[in-house]
């Protein structure tokens, strides 16, 4: 008798996203107007589109994970990278391109490889609130003085999280 097995971290939300996708394909089938066609055809669609970016990103965390040396992950985004790391953290995430389907691989590619929790907290939270990449359409939409508002009322939290990440849950192996 061998040790329990391990059930693989996508299997869960693989299901349940394959439920919900089959249950609307069933309710658009239902209606017989041919949504179910339609909505087929947009996934197609939208997997050409997605596809090659989900491969180059996780191409790059793979990556990550084997040319960049331990030593080097633990020195400047490790857990004992400190304050640097975080701050560093906040920034790579602030700069990184595109949206989850980049930013989510390179972060697991990076805990892997050694990163700090604190580290990635700060990267994923700077990711999501800070985003200068999605600055210019802001700025355009919402107006320079909302988006600056936005800015400043979020300025501290990406090296926040991290800090209180880093304290709490420093010492958590999370890969």
């Amino acid at each position: 008798m061998g040790g329990a097995r391990r059930i693989p971290k996508m299997l869960i939300p693989t299901i349940v996203m394959g439920v919900l996708a089959a249950g609307l394909f069933l309710a658009g089938y239902h209606r017989g107007h041919g949504e179910h066609v339609r909505g087929a055809k947009l996934a197609v669609d939208m997997s050409v589109q997605v596809l090659p970016l989900l491969f180059f990103a996780f191409l790059t965390a793979g990556m990550v994970q084997v040319l960049l040396p331990q030593e080097l992950i633990a020195k400047w985004v490790g857990s004992e990278a400190g304050y640097r790391g975080i701050l560093l953290g906040t920034v790579a995430g602030a700069l990184a391109p595109g949206g989850p389907y980049v930013s989510l691989p390179i972060a697991a590619g990076l805990l892997r490889a050694g990163a700090g929790v604190g580290t990635m907290v700060a990267f994923l939270t700077g990711w999501s609130l800070w985003a200068f990449s999605r600055l210019p359409l802001e700025f355009g939409v919402l107006g320079w003085k909302l988006t600056l508002v936005r800015l400043g009322s979020t300025f501290f939290f990406p090296p926040l999280a991290g800090l209180i990440a880093q304290m709490l849950f420093g010492g958590v192996k999370t890969t």
